[in-house]
């Protein structure tokens, strides 16, 4: 280790104090904060919220104090089919129906995960990732197909939000430590050759319980009634989550697959990835990325958006954003300008060195295009709530797409053959730590 020493840090004094634009800057930072203080006008002119190809203007969602974007993201993109096919005003189909099966899959996925590593000591680096968080709000596209597929959705009014699906983190805390503890169980069981399975399924009845108490015990058979625009009454009974999801949405997700850009060196574009330890329904399909390069990406999204049908999309949204003006763009702020600052790293470098990952899952509703087609900025559907950008509508830039953006979802015919085959070969598993398996 370098001692800083007093002269040193006297040097660094003196350089900042003879500068008198730092000062300005000072004054301006402290007062004001800093992001607040190096905001651009540049950033709020080249990004106004007019595009040429714009899907939905309905009212945006609000996922609250939960991590439940990407559970959002993939309702809303179902929500504007609905609203136009059967003729609604406003309609939600329940995000808490959906984080209540997640959650119960994942504790069982959890457990599993545990007794398979059962031999490995505590210190063993895939145990302690597991036990780190044992489980949490965000998931990847796969990991909403899969619930989808085993349990439906529902309308939100069938199922409304708790103060625990709003606000979950009262409910992680409890639910991991109850995990944590049953992980421990599960480890003796093991190791003294007793049936870990019977006492697995003991445990979920526990898990279970909190959930039940905390979201409220999930419906298997409901009606539905609704007036449509032309204030017509409709009516379903005794329908199934299943058969709901088949009769309103009716969307084959079999045909949908998940597009990265992910430049790294150790990940060659056209190829498909998956992610240890990544998922939350056993016996689901396994989550799969097809790696391309970022000018085919934005491609894939804009043909289908040029179909009539908005894209799901994971980004690291705090990169180089004004939530409260709704803009994603490089040009938002001025670090250069203010303090000399330049950030330098190119996207491969950012997630090699942990600078960034997907955080966030929202929906590509639009996108400006030039003469040539290619794509200026693009519309987003935020879940945040209608007080935050255009109503809750953000605009990425097309160099903050570059930059930030990492996967998107689209129908499998829009692939080349070539594409296809790629996606479907066997793909390579990356270590649980991999930005690539980092949950929206």
């Amino acid at each position: 280790m370098t001692e800083l020493t007093q002269d040193f840090t006297a040097k660094l004094y003196d350089n900042y104090s003879s500068n008198v634009k730092y000062q300005a800057v000072e004054n301006a930072i402290t007062s004001n904060g800093f992001l607040k203080s190096l905001e651009t006008r540049a950033g709020k002119v080249n990004n106004q919220p007019v595009f040429s190809i714009d899907l939905t203007n309905d009212a945006v969602t609000n996922q609250k104090q939960s991590g439940r974007c990407w559970m959002f993201a993939a309702l809303n993109t179902f929500r504007h089919k609905i609203l136009t096919e059967f003729k609604l005003e406003n309609f939600e189909l329940s995000q808490a129906y959906t984080f209540f099966w997640d959650k119960y899959e994942k504790s069982n996925w959890f457990f599993d995960n545990v007794i398979a590593t059962e031999a490995e000591d505590l210190t063993d680096r895939k145990v302690k990732f597991l036990l780190d968080t044992p489980q949490q709000d965000g998931g990847q596209w796969d990991m909403i197909v899969a619930i989808f597929q085993k349990y439906g959705v529902v309308p939100k009014d069938i199922y409304p939000e708790s103060v625990s699906s709003s606000a979950s983190g009262e409910l992680n805390t409890y639910l991991n430590k109850l995990l944590r503890q049953d992980a421990e169980i599960l480890r003796q069981v093991a190791r003294d050759g007793g049936d870990t399975q019977a006492k697995k399924e003991e445990l979920l009845q526990e898990v279970f319980n909190l959930l039940a108490a905390n979201l409220g015990l999930p419906p298997q058979k409901f009606d539905f009634e609704y007036r449509d625009k032309d204030n017509e009454f409709h009516k379903v009974e005794g329908v199934s989550p299943k058969e709901f999801y088949d009769k309103f949405v009716g969307v084959d997700l079999n045909e949908y697959v998940s597009i990265i850009n992910a430049p790294t060196e150790d990940k060659p574009y056209n190829q498909s990835y998956t992610v240890e330890f990544l998922g939350n329904v056993a016996g689901a399909r396994d989550v799969r990325h097809l790696n391309v390069e970022m000018d085919r990406f934005k491609e894939l999204a804009i043909a289908q958006m040029q179909q009539g049908e908005t894209v799901w999309f994971g980004c690291d949204v705090g990169q180089v954003s004004n939530r409260k003006e709704g803009i994603m763009a490089l040009d938002v702020y001025d670090f250069k300008t203010a303090l000399d600052l330049e950030y330098t790293q190119t996207k491969a470098s950012r997630l090699d060195y942990s600078e960034s990952l997907m955080t966030h899952a929202m929906v590509l509703t639009g996108v400006d295009l030039d003469e040539n087609g290619q794509s200026l900025k693009w519309k987003v559907e935020n879940s945040w709530g209608d007080k935050v950008g255009a109503k809750g509508y953000f605009v990425a830039s097309d160099a903050w797409m570059d930059e930030y953006t990492y996967q998107i979802v689209v129908r499998k015919e829009f692939l080349t053959e070539q594409e296809l085959k790629a996606y479907e070969a066997e793909p390579r598993v990356l270590a649980p730590w991999d930005p690539m398996g980092a949950l929206a």
